[in-house]
């Protein structure tokens, strides 16, 4: 078998100045707002594409930070304004309500994870509204309550204390509860709460 053809000296060092040229960082990649603008006249076509490039991707990747950080905190709803924040959400956001009364210890430390939660994960819609303003005659057994939406229709329930984790529920345990029916996405990688 013969060797492979030697390709030519020119071509090579062609090749290699090709390469480094495409290697090499442009200058504009270090330069902040007020400094691209000022520089913006010296550009070449190959520039100002790169430059709007860099522009169109750097304000898709904040559109969709925005979009996906939309929320952020656990609101306070009314029973009045139930049917347009939980029930008539945007399709496409987890909706997580939290019926409550503020005597119950146990629902003080559902709101407390939640709240948590809800700056952990601001994509979905976290909510809460004291029980009667929602539903009359709603017992006290029954609280708390976590309702999870999606589209509108209802993904996942926990009714009491023992369906939402126990007295001494913690707020890994929660997101794992929220997990497991789709609202959130956890990197937990198993189930905390403890086997007894």
């Amino acid at each position: 078998i013969l060797p492979p053809k030697e390709k030519p000296k020119d071509e090579i060092e062609e090749m290699v100045l090709r390469l480094q040229k495409e290697a090499e960082v442009k200058p504009y990649e270090r330069m902040n707002l007020k400094e691209l603008k000022e520089a913006e006249d010296d550009f070449d076509e190959a520039d100002r594409k790169a430059v709007e490039m860099y522009r169109q991707q750097r304000l898709q990747e904040w559109k969709c930070l925005q979009r996906r950080q939309k929320y952020g905190e656990l609101r306070e709803i009314s029973g009045q304004q139930y049917v347009k924040e939980v029930t008539n959400a945007p399709e496409d956001v987890w909706v997580i309500i939290h019926l409550y009364r503020t005597s119950i210890p146990m629902c003080l430390l559902v709101n407390e994870h939640l709240s948590q939660l809800a700056r952990k994960f601001p994509e979905a819609k976290f909510v809460k509204a004291i029980v009667n303003s929602c539903i009359e005659d709603y017992h006290d057994t029954c609280l708390p309550t976590i309702l999870v939406y999606k589209s509108g229709e209802i993904k996942g329930r926990f009714i009491g204390v023992a369906e939402c984790g126990g007295i001494y529920l913690k707020v890994e345990e929660l997101e794992w509860k929220l997990a497991e029916v789709g609202a959130i996405e956890t990197d937990l990688e198993e189930n905390p709460k403890r086997k007894l």
